[in-house]
């Protein structure tokens, strides 16, 4: 696991954060962990309630991710032997992640939401927001899913479950850091967040972009050496990252 890994999975859950299957949702999200209703354009919720219960929202979908995360490793290190195999095979897929993401191809089976049938009910208690957390991580929306399958294939390639699962907390401080500024900021004023809705799909077709340059990178080989470069670069800097 190198830097490049670690700040493409920050990215990748930042990313996640502004697809248009939850930036656009964050004040229901709000109103049902608060469990609070949406009045006069605001969420009516003391912000304390709120921070509370976005944290437990948080904690419930980081949990899940980094189960991901060790069995994501623990499935690379059985193919560890065809290393180089397994990387053509997720570079291929990553990019047709990101082609979808794009729009340029349509794949009903990549856009087929996965989920749970239990929901939990309309509580601010602060067990229930971990259970939505929970329920969340799950079953991902399928636009958060493409993005989250390609940072499991970078996990996959981790040499310890433990650096697998570090990436996938990245990933969720990525998600979640975001998820908390909009909680405290953006809870009176839900009009900022329309705002930048027009935005989404552009914010979308580059991470696509993105993820089929990745791809490409991974099926070529030239990730590894990208990425030892760029590892050369900061140890020779008078500073880290």
């Amino acid at each position: 696991m190198t830097e490049v890994s670690i700040w493409l999975a920050f990215l990748a859950g930042v990313i996640s954060f502004l697809s248009p299957c939850i930036f656009p949702l964050v004040p229901a999200y709000l109103a049902q962990l608060t469990g609070t209703n949406i009045s006069n354009n605001e969420i009516e919720a003391d912000r304390k309630l709120i921070l509370s219960r976005s944290i437990g929202f948080i904690i419930g979908f980081t949990s899940i991710f980094l189960l991901l995360g060790a069995s994501s490793t623990f499935i690379g290190q059985a193919f560890l032997g065809n290393r180089q195999l397994f990387e053509q095979i997720g570079g291929i897929i990553i990019a047709v992640f990101g082609l979808q993401m794009m729009g340029i191809i349509s794949i009903r089976m990549l856009m087929s939401e996965k989920k749970l049938s239990v929901k939990p009910r309309k509580s601010s208690s602060f067990a229930n927001s971990v259970l939505l957390g929970f329920l969340f991580g799950t079953g991902w929306s399928p636009c958060i899913g493409l993005v989250l399958s390609s940072i499991l294939f970078l996990a996959s390639k981790s040499e310890t479950m433990w650096s697998g699962m570090f990436m996938l907390l990245v990933y969720s401080i990525g998600l979640g850091i975001p998820f908390l500024l909009v909680a405290l900021l953006w809870s009176r004023s839900l009009d900022r967040i329309r705002r930048l809705n027009k935005w989404l799909p552009t914010i979308q077709k580059v991470s696509g972009g993105i993820m089929v340059i990745l791809g490409i990178l991974l099926f070529t080989g030239k990730f590894a050496v990208i990425s030892a470069y760029l590892a050369r670069i900061a140890q020779s800097l008078p500073f880290t990252i």
